[in-house]
């Protein structure tokens, strides 16, 4: 099946275009089913970034451990250096989970790849350090990075999909919405463990066993993770699909996921560089900025951006509910015309230095920010028809994000380093939100709507 139909204009220049129906009597969906579903999809997403957060916070402590060169500066680097390279591998999961999720069943790859996130992560918690192992300690964690950004490759495509095929058509925005909760609140769990560790623990505990209890914590969670996605059942809409094959799925090619969806791949890759510039510009390269660029207290930085995550955990799914009502097309198009119009306010803010303008600076971004968080898990999943949508959303999204967000701090650090502008992160926000406004032009509306490929789906008693 070709890719969705776009619109050739706002919905304020055109009416939105009618969305034929697909074939088939509605699906009534189980609200108690749909929210396991939501709860197994969204504890993934925590996961994977309650690692984010522990890694980003205790990335000093990491480098002393395991890289110890005498150079704090290089002990940093390297440490971001294994980070980094999960991002290098995160396309190559998503051509391996996305098409097999799109054959075999989106509840089995999504159990396979929770697995492998807590494995690694717990993984990194066992490696004894350099002083033990010499430089096995370092390509160990190196391995286990790896394994982990394989493995998120096929996770938030895998979620987002699942969430968004079980979810009713009149409320896949709220429920897609607690996907980014789950975000959210992996984030913050992950960040404030390590802050409260910070505190009460001595450097020598937290350089000798300290630092590995955020990381075991992930066998736990990855335990109740599984467990909560081997009770659900597979989607009612790929359900439709192997009924309608009536045998083994076909095997659909990867050049058809690309070359026959190159539209819509097209569309979600704006989509995610807008969603992601501004998510890892907020969430990430902000507390750097805030210290080593305006010399601000490293503490109070990171309270400011927990503070800002916080608020926008309240937000979200009231956002999410928004996007049922008005649709995605003008929350998504609000966002990009915030951050086109408010980086630079909000950056001076920033930039003034005291707490309160730090606050209300990095706050409205959190807010214009949560216009994607809300809406891009319900709006990806529609691009594409239902027998691709795994393979072809895994693609586009971790292409973008492997591109343009995981490279957003680095990027922002040399073009400030090449040019002493100190505003250049409010710019490289407002040229996502043009490229981003381009990509909100030229989709169609979703909300309300049946998925490409499937039945209508109704919310069952």
């Amino acid at each position: 099946m070709s890719a969705a139909p776009v619109a050739a204009a706002p919905p304020s220049r055109r009416p939105l275009a009618p969305v034929p129906r697909a074939a088939g009597a509605p699906t009534a969906t189980d609200p108690a089913l749909v929210r396991r579903a939501v709860k197994a999809a969204a504890l993934g997403n925590a996961m994977e970034w309650f690692d984010f957060g522990v890694y980003s916070y205790i990335a000093v402590t990491l480098g002393k451990v395991f890289f110890p060169s005498g150079n704090p500066t290089a002990q940093l680097l390297s440490t971001f250096g294994a980070f980094a390279a999960a991002f290098l591998v995160r396309p190559l999961g998503g051509m391996v989970f996305g098409p097999l999720g799109d054959r075999v069943g989106r509840q089995k790859v999504l159990a396979v790849t929770m697995i492998m996130m807590a494995a690694g992560t717990f993984a990194i918690g066992l490696i004894p350090s350099y002083a033990t192992i010499g430089v096995w300690a370092p390509v160990l964690l190196l391995a286990a990075r790896l394994v982990q950004g394989f493995s998120t490759g096929g996770e938030y495509a895998g979620a987002s999909t699942f969430i968004a095929e079980y979810a009713p058509d009149k409320r896949r925005g709220f429920l897609g919405s607690w996907l980014e909760f789950g975000t959210l609140a992996g984030y913050i769990g992950g960040a404030g463990l390590v802050t409260l560790m910070t505190a009460l623990l001595s450097d020598g505990d937290l350089m000798s066993w300290g630092w590995r209890i955020p990381f075991l914590i992930a066998g736990p969670m990855g335990i109740v993770g599984l467990y909560l996605r081997m009770r659900l059942e597979e989607t009612p809409a790929f359900a439709a699909e192997v009924a309608k094959a009536e045998t083994a799925r076909p095997k659909v090619p990867l050049r058809e996921m690309v070359t026959g969806q190159w539209r819509a791949l097209l569309l979600c890759v704006g989509l995610v560089l807008v969603f992601n510039v501004t998510d890892y510009m907020l969430l990430s390269y902000m507390p750097s900025y805030l210290t080593s660029e305006l010399e601000y207290d490293e503490t109070h930085g990171l309270l400011v951006v927990l503070g800002v995550m916080a608020l926008m955990m309240v937000v979200q799914p009231f956002a999410g509910a928004l996007t049922d009502r008005v649709g995605r097309r003008p929350v998504i198009a609000a966002g990009c015309a915030g951050f086109l119009l408010l980086s630079v306010p909000a950056l001076l803010l920033i930039r003034e230095g005291s707490l309160l303008a730090v606050a209300l600076g990095m706050g409205a971004l959190g807010m214009l920010l949560v216009c994607f968080t809300a809406s891009m898990p319900s709006a990806l999943p529609a691009l594409f028809p239902t027998r691709v949508r795994y393979g072809s959303l895994s693609i586009g999204f971790n292409v973008s994000v492997s591109l343009f967000g995981g490279t957003t701090p680095l990027v922002v650090t040399a073009l400030i380093g090449a040019t002493g502008d100190m505003m250049m992160p409010a710019y490289y926000m407002m040229a996502a939100a043009v490229v981003g406004g381009v990509a909100v032009w030229f989709m169609t509306e979703s909300a309300g709507r049946p998925l490409p490929g499937s039945a209508p789906a109704v919310e069952g008693r």
